[in-house]
């Protein structure tokens, strides 16, 4: 293992944060217990005093094909994947078109499109070394309680990828703002969608600093330039506050916010 400096300002999608030194994990080592495993900051919302950070290295970069199992590194880009996929016609991950990040972040969260998601055509995962079938990790909408490190996951592959699937997932894009984000902010309550009360509230397009509720999509938090830590979280805690107030419903981030 060894030590990175990450700028986050500059790495995490959002744009927020400062320099931090993050502890790269290499294959091999004892994965510490005192620190919080980041991917390729997507979904992330760093504080000016965040947790002790690691990553994995490029050791966990890979895609391996043998008979019908496919093995995949959680350092391993969504974009490699796909190509792969295309490349040798793998049907099941067409929904990861559109989701930035690394495999390692899917797993933790369950990442998905819609009905979509990663855990539908999971196998198994090596979590601190040790292999887990998907029947015994517990998992549900955007969430997925593996219990430590995902190092690595196994798919068994079915033949067929659907070129027009993908293109009706990537046309979901278009009313995603162009500017810095995390993704979607919130989760969606199971009785209506966070961008709908966030607008429904009046907060859509809301501005405090450099940081603002997006006129695309009222649940994408995007960085107009310059935004803070502060900034988001005045915004993140105002949509809170206004939509328990007028619907009684508790909004959930997607976003970690470390």
């Amino acid at each position: 293992m060894f030590y990175k400096t990450i700028d986050f300002s500059k790495f995490s999608s959002i744009r927020i944060g400062q320099e931090e030194d993050v502890l790269m994990i290499e294959k091999g080592d004892v994965i510490p217990k005192d620190r919080y495993l980041i991917g390729h900051g997507n979904n992330l919302l760093i504080s000016t005093t965040p947790l002790p950070l690691m990553m994995l290295s490029k050791d966990f970069d890979f895609i391996n094909l043998k008979d019908d199992i496919l093995s995949i590194g959680a350092a391993t880009p969504t974009g490699k994947i796909l190509s792969f996929v295309k490349k040798h016609d793998i049907a099941g991950f067409e929904f990861i078109s559109k989701l930035p990040g690394s495999l390692g972040g899917m797993l933790a969260m369950n990442a998905g499109v819609k009905e979509y998601e990663i855990f539908n055509i999971l196998d198994s995962v090596c979590i601190d070394g040790d292999w887990k079938e998907k029947e015994t990790i517990e998992h549900g909408y955007r969430f997925a309680k593996l219990g430590g490190i995902a190092l690595e996951a196994r798919f068994r592959i079915k033949h067929g990828f659907d070129t027009k699937l993908l293109e009706s997932l990537m046309l979901l894009r278009a009313n995603q703002p162009k500017e810095p984000s995390a993704g979607s902010l919130f989760k969606n309550p199971s009785v209506d969608h966070a961008g709908r009360l966030i607008e429904a509230v009046g907060l859509k397009g809301t501005q405090i600093g450099g940081m603002a509720w997006s006129e695309v999509h009222a649940n994408f938090l995007v960085n107009k330039g310059g935004g803070t830590f502060s900034e988001a979280m005045q915004l993140i805690d105002l949509a809170k506050k206004k939509v328990q107030d007028q619907f009684g419903i508790t909004l959930q981030e997607e976003v970690k916010i470390l």
